[in-house]
Order: structure tokens, then sequence, then C-alpha cells
């Protein structure tokens, strides 16, 4: 049997995906990117293939997506994030056409054909008002664990108005609510209803065309999952695998280069 995989080096996580010859997931491993991100690329990498008893010999290539994929030192090109996810969600859920990936630093959207080549895109601006830091401060500020930001939201009946559009005062506005008694559950959901919005925006732009894939970090909050689908007016494919989108879609760019070149060189190059 032989591998390919792909390696996902994200601002605040980094993923490993290996697939088979049929492009089947086999094995898969998360971890904190961190300060040192060559090392958290190698890490992840590494896990992966303890935890699907793989020797690294077995694995005939590897490609580098992510903001640090250049970084991955051990792969053999770089592939971006863009085409990555399209490419995942597409294969994950072969009738995508558009796809919404939001990570900590940046979310974009994508729109893809039938074969999951990427046909159009935007992404966020500088701000990171809707993207997972912005959960973040919500977390940090209202000192609640990122995992139960989704089910607390979820509780909320009365959302506030969040009107900042910047994550360095995002903290402000939510201590600023908390204050004047507003619950925690009714600020979230407003945090949430937020980030749906600005979210939705640029999944316009690109043109909402069914299905829609939800891939990224922030995909496993179910809150962000509800109020994605309340604003978009659509159901959003959604799976396990969707925070290794991004490696997947690498994992399968690698493993075409496999079919069609046989065992590949080590080249440093990058493909749109």
């Amino acid at each position: 049997m032989e591998y390919a995989a792909g390696v996902d080096v994200g601002s605040t996580q980094t993923k490993s995906v290996i697939v088979d010859e049929e492009g089947r997931i086999v094995a898969r491993a998360l971890v904190d990117t961190g300060a040192n991100v060559i090392q958290a690329a190698e890490n992840a990498f590494r896990r992966s293939l303890d935890s699907g008893g793989i020797a690294g010999g077995e694995v005939r290539c590897v490609v580098g997506t992510g903001y640090g994929r250049y970084k991955v030192t051990f792969g053999h090109t770089q592939v971006t994030e863009i085409s990555c996810h399209g490419r995942g969600a597409a294969h994950m859920f072969p009738e995508t056409r558009t796809v919404l990936d939001m990570g900590g630093q940046d979310t974009k959207a994508i729109r893809v054909s039938e074969n999951g080549e990427i046909v159009d895109f935007c992404m966020n601006d500088k701000c990171a008002a809707g993207t997972g830091r912005f959960l973040g401060a919500a977390s940090s500020a209202l000192e609640i664990p990122l995992d139960q930001l989704g089910p607390t939201a979820l509780r909320g009946e009365r959302p506030v108005k969040i009107s900042t559009t910047c994550t360095v005062f995002a903290e402000s506005e939510i201590l600023s609510w908390l204050g004047k008694g507003k619950k925690i559950e009714d600020i979230l959901l407003g945090v949430h209803k937020s980030i749906a919005a600005r979210a939705s925006g640029l999944v316009r732009r690109v043109g909402i065309e069914d299905q829609v894939t939800f891939t990224g970090g922030v995909a496993r909050n179910t809150a962000m999952i509800a109020t994605l689908e309340e604003r978009l007016g659509t159901r959003l494919n959604v799976s396990e695998e969707s925070h290794y989108m991004g490696a997947l879609g690498a994992a399968l760019f690698a493993l075409d280069r496999v079919e069609s070149e046989g065992t590949p060189v080590g080249t440093r190059e990058e493909q749109a």
C-alpha cells in the first residue's frame, strides 16, 4: 500500500492527514501550532504516521498548505489553502459548490466547480471580527472554554447586538454588556450572530450555490453552524473531518502527484 499526506499549518493549529491509494483517510492528527511552526508540522505528521501505524517511507508525497505551508520542510510541494479546502470539501461532499472556511485568523468563501476546482473566492479584510479569533476574545472575556461557547450560546433567547468590528475591542464590548446585566448566553448568541453576519456577506459575494460546506476549526462550534444556517437560509454540510478539510485537500493533491509522476522529487513550488 502506498500513501500520500497533507499537512495544513494554520495560525493556531496544525493538521496532518494521510490517505490511501483510493483517497480514503487512514490517519490524521492535530497539534497546536505554537511558536515553532516547523516543529508543529513535523509533530503533526509524525503523530498521524503513528496513529495509522504507517512507516514514513510508505508516504510517497507530502503537500504543505496553510499560512505556514513553506515551513513543511519535509514536503515535496505547497498548495494554497483555498485550493485545498475546495478540493477537500468537494471530495467529502461531491455536490459542494460553495465552501465557507472559518479558521483562527481568517474566513474564506470559495465557489468550486463540480470537480473541486476554484471558480471564485474572497477573504475577510485585515480585521479578524468574522473569524475564530473573535470567539477567542469572547472566551477570554467571559472565562468560558472555547468548546463550551457553542452550547452556551444556543441557550440564548435575546441576543445582544455586537457592534464592534474589531477583535481588539471585542472584550470591552462583551464586558460592557455583562456589566449591564445581560445573560452570558445572550451575549454569546450575539457574538455568534455578529460573526455569521460577516461570514454570510463573504459567501454572498462569491454567490451561494447548493451545496454549502462549512470547513475549518470553527465548524466544530454548534452555535456557529446554527446561526450561519439561519443567516444563509440553507443547511450546511458539516462532518467530523471539517477541521481537517485543508489537510485532506492537500493529501489529495499529493496523491495526484504520485499517480502522475510516481515518487516525486522534493521541489519547492506552489500551485494556485
